[in-house]
């Protein structure tokens, strides 16, 4: 008979995330996993694979959770383009409230670029789930006429991702939340 797990899987799995986000794959060992999630080298094996089963895992989580936060802020702001305000209003508070901010989906494209074929696989789908709503969000936009009605949308988006890309690396990098907020109002200033 199997024995119980003893830890709770939730907060292994953000243990990990944490780490993988500062540390990317190869600069994380599995011993440092093994400390920050408090579980066993067996208990890993059993519940996650290896190291890298791990690292994807995490990836995933990481990429739908944060790709989802980053959607339910922008649909539930009373007009289409504050929606999109206040999601990267909301990314930025979460990203300079931290002592350590990171972004994992960053991290592993800076890492492995398009050398890994399933971890590019996962930022590829990240990045088309938010570009997709960033679509919507502005076609909704410029319907309501809060932005230029001649803005291409797909451009548009493509060019907010670019800009949350940047202040995902701009946060890490140690910039102050007023330059961050700054730089995100004058993106979205420019769409109207």
């Amino acid at each position: 008979m199997a024995r119980p797990k003893e830890f709770d899987g939730e907060v292994a799995m953000a243990a990990a995330i944490a780490l993988f986000s500062q540390h990317g794959f190869e600069g994380t060992s599995t011993e440092a996993l093994l400390r920050a999630m408090r579980i066993s080298r067996q208990s890993l094996y059993d519940t996650f694979g290896d190291k890298r089963q791990l690292y994807l895992a995490a990836l995933r989580r990481y990429n739908e959770d944060n790709v989802a936060d980053f959607i339910s802020a922008m649909t539930a702001a009373p007009t289409p383009l504050t929606g999109v305000e206040s999601a990267f209003m909301a990314f930025i508070a979460k990203a300079v409230a931290s002592a350590h901010p990171s972004c994992l989906g960053v991290s592993a494209i800076c890492e492995f670029g398009r050398a890994d074929a399933e971890i590019a696989a996962m930022g590829d789908a990240a990045a088309h789930t938010l570009a997709h709503a960033l679509e919507r969000q502005l076609t909704a936009a410029q319907a309501a006429g809060e932005m230029d009605a001649h803005t291409d949308i797909p451009t548009a988006a493509a060019f907010l991702g670019a800009t949350l890309a940047g202040l995902k690396v701009s946060a890490r990098a140690g910039t102050g939340a007023e330059i961050l907020r700054s730089v995100a109002r004058l993106a979205l200033r420019s769409l109207k």
